[in-house]
């Protein structure tokens, strides 16, 4: 189990007394060693990178490429294979639209993603099958929300160029057997990509075990700053991929008639970056792996098991997630009958300082499937105690109990 006192290093924790944070898969809380890493940059630097010749900026570029270090690491990947985008949402579209210039997609080719896609990781697609007439097909859910695989691989295809899934869904919580899905999609030659905002910043994720083709990250939702995220792609793959974003410093030489690209990954990296919150980034990795990515996992997964034991004890909650500790995420969706999901979060704010989420959750179509109106989620990260469930669980039956 995790020491409480590391709840000590969050601000907002310390600000804000009694608050019980469950909407960590929107976004997490960050600790003061980031903030700090922030605020240093502003305070003693405030330089660009990769340009300057003075000490300032290259003080700034030695912070910013550590930062690209610690996550080279973190991943399992090349320094050269990480890009720096805004958020994993910029990450999927950039391969979206890298690839689409590449003209890898032709009428008639099969792109793959599955029925709990976030709307970053269906919205792109959608978008490049009306310009290049490629087909979108989805792959379906067992009745417990974990995949089933049967049917995605009977959907994939000589046809299918890409498999773009999530790693482990924002909503119904279930992780999906990425491995097994990458060695399904290279079999028929297509390329994988993953979806891993909701899965990096809970257990250890290796680019090279899973066999990503192209991974998706965001720093906010890993202890780290908004405003920056990961693309990790493999060096032939981004090699081979035009930018998405031009302008300064992803070239090497323009003239009036023609320009020639930076080397990796400075190719993708256009214009003055988020450099304060790169920096912020690299400390953010550097505190979850002091504490342990096995040591989170294992706390999560024990709020996890509480979490559901008891609330499926509470008379008029029905829980929309696998039910598993082993199958599922730290994130429990659910619903309390004759109780709208907002009014039910309003509630649990006003009443406990219950900080959960409700509505579709950039999930519609499987929420909306579920639920018309949305439903609640409660969403867990390593900062989180078994006492905080109790209460959460307490107040959920007492406002289920007085609109009975």
């Amino acid at each position: 189990m995790i020491s409480e006192k590391i709840r000590e290093d969050f601000p907002v924790l310390q600000n804000n007394k009694g608050l019980i944070y469950f909407d960590n898969a929107a976004t997490s809380l960050k600790p003061i060693q980031v903030i700090e890493a922030v605020n240093y940059y502003y305070k003693n630097l405030g330089a660009n990178v990769h340009r300057g010749n003075h000490h300032l900026s290259q003080q700034a570029t030695q912070l910013y490429e550590k930062s690209r270090k610690e996550t080279s690491k973190f991943l399992g990947a090349k320094e050269d294979e990480i890009v720096f985008t805004r958020n994993a949402t910029e990450s999927i579209n950039a391969v979206c639209v890298g690839l689409e210039r590449q003209k890898y997609f032709s009428k008639g080719d099969e792109i793959i993603i599955t029925a709990l896609e976030h709307h970053a990781n269906i919205v792109p697609w959608q978008e490049l099958c009306k310009r290049t007439g490629a087909v979108l097909k989805i792959a379906k859910l067992n009745e417990d929300f974990t995949l089933n695989m049967r049917d995605l691989q009977e959907k994939v295809s000589k046809k299918t160029k890409l498999v773009s899934v999530g790693h482990a869904s924002n909503t119904v919580a279930s992780i999906l057997p990425v491995k097994e899905i990458g060695k399904i999609a290279h079999d028929s030659g297509a390329l994988f990509l993953v979806d891993a905002a909701q899965s990096v910043p809970h257990f250890e994720v290796s680019t090279k075990k899973i066999d990503a083709d192209f991974l998706a990250i965001s720093s906010h939702k890993m202890l780290g700053p908004t405003g920056v995220g990961i693309l990790y792609g493999k060096k032939d793959l981004l090699e081979k991929m035009p930018p998405y974003n031009y302008g300064g410093s992803m070239i090497s030489k323009v003239s009036y008639e023609k320009t020639e690209w930076a080397p990796l990954p400075e190719k993708f990296e256009a214009g003055t970056m988020p450099i304060a919150e790169v920096i912020g980034f690299g400390e953010a990795i550097k505190y979850l792996k002091k504490i342990g990515m096995e040591n989170i996992h294992a706390h999560e997964k024990k709020l996890l098991s509480h979490a559901l034991e008891k609330m499926r004890k509470i008379e008029g909650v029905k829980l929309y997630c696998p039910q598993d500790a082993e199958k599922q995420g730290g994130i429990v969706l659910f619903e309390v009958k004759g109780i709208d999901a907002v009014d039910l979060g309003v509630a649990l704010d006003e009443s406990k300082n219950i900080a959960t989420r409700s509505g579709m959750h950039c999930a519609e179509p499987i929420v909306s499937s579920l639920n018309s109106k949305g439903l609640g989620r409660a969403s867990f990260y390593l900062y989180n105690t078994i006492e905080e469930i109790d209460i959460f669980v307490d107040e959920v039956t007492a406002i289920s109990n007085a609109f009975k």
